[in-house]
């Protein structure tokens, strides 16, 4: 491992440590009124720093387009916690396994970012980890239909984020994007992302 992917992998240990709030869809749209009872249901994603590129680079996915749920979106590997996950660390780590191929031991978990909460009724916890090692990523037939990376310098720095809006249920909802070449990065994937990036400039 180069002395730049060493240093950059402790920045972000010492950003995980630091404390900090928990994140939503709806940060940007302050007006959104949220049931207090509402049952949010847990889930995990991996944020899988790959080091084997010669700088470290983010590992994302593009859904299916087929999918009933974000289709063709930018997304974290990862899902739900079901009944055998001991902790969304675990559902994360298996829904890696099946999304994008990744062997297991592979990745070294070091650290957590707050949770999110999602629109779609899900408090996700990100799990970032480090690939030391390379893999040749399988995606999961009908989930996935591209595995792909980006330089973990663009989604780390706050300049590289934009804030857009769309109507969305009748209403004007704001939101984080990144993009990157063809991939338009946005909603969830984005606001975590855009999380990460305000630890590391601290």
């Amino acid at each position: 491992m180069s002395d730049g992917a060493a240093e950059v992998i402790e920045r972000l240990r010492a950003a995980l440590e630091r404390p900090g709030d928990e994140s939503s869809d709806f940060d940007l749209n302050p007006d959104t009124v949220l049931p207090p009872d509402r049952r949010l249901r847990p889930a995990g994603v991996l944020v899988p720093v790959s080091l084997a590129f010669g700088t470290p680079r983010l590992i994302l996915t593009k859904r299916s387009s087929a999918l009933k749920h974000h289709p063709g979106q930018i997304a974290f590997p990862g899902g739900k916690v079901d009944e055998g996950d001991a902790d969304p660390t675990a559902a994360a780590l298996r829904e890696a396994r099946e999304e994008i191929g990744l062997p297991p031991g592979l990745a070294e978990i070091i650290g957590h970012l707050p949770e999110h909460e999602t629109v779609t009724g899900f408090r996700v916890t990100p799990v970032v980890a480090v690939l030391r090692s390379a893999f040749a990523p399988v995606p999961e037939p009908g989930e996935v239909d591209e595995v792909f990376s980006v330089p973990l310098s663009h989604v780390i720095d706050p300049r590289n984020f934009r804030v857009e809006s769309r109507i969305w249920r009748g209403r004007r909802r704001y939101y984080f994007t990144v993009p990157y070449g063809p991939y338009y990065i946005w909603g969830a994937t984005a606001r975590i992302l855009r999380g990460l990036a305000a630890r590391m400039e601290t």
